[in-house]
């Protein structure tokens, strides 16, 4: 077997890893997030026009949220996400996704051990973590004032 120099073996193994997709996924990400955004927005609008008030936007995020969280239990959000990328992550439908994904994954092993156990396995330390944050930062601010 001939021995290969380094930058003969550099130049093989570019040939042969797959082409980069960078540009696409962040399109991707950028489109669908958008999408999702403007949905957002819409159904904003909606509740303003159904008479919510200033409980629009309240009501806004918990449509949201009620649909990540049922399109995750549909099994159609996984399919959006494997196609937005990091598009599907960031709007308030991407933490519904991460808060019903452990739990209907555990959801075999009984409401208090499963469901209610892996509920808050992903999103928990977030919560946790932002409201620590939160907290310290409105302590800081008090004290600076």
């Amino acid at each position: 077997m001939p021995r290969l120099t380094n930058e003969q073996y550099a130049e093989l193994a570019r040939r042969g890893a797959p082409r980069s997709r960078t540009g696409r996924n962040m399109l991707r990400a950028f489109l669908c997030g958008g999408a999702v955004c403007l949905l957002g927005e819409l159904l904003g609008r909606l509740w303003l026009m159904a008479g919510a008030g200033e409980d629009a936007p309240t009501a806004t995020g918990m449509t949201l949220i009620f649909a990540g969280a049922l399109l995750t239990g549909l099994g159609v959000y996984d399919s959006f996400a494997g196609f937005a990328g990091a598009g599907a992550l960031i709007p308030i439908t991407g933490f519904a996704n991460a808060v019903a994904s452990p739990a209907i994954e555990f959801r075999t092993e009984g409401l208090i051990t499963g469901l209610a156990a892996k509920l808050f396995i992903i999103a928990g330390p977030v919560l946790v973590y932002g409201t620590v944050a939160g907290t310290l930062y409105g302590l800081i601010l008090c004290l600076w004032i």
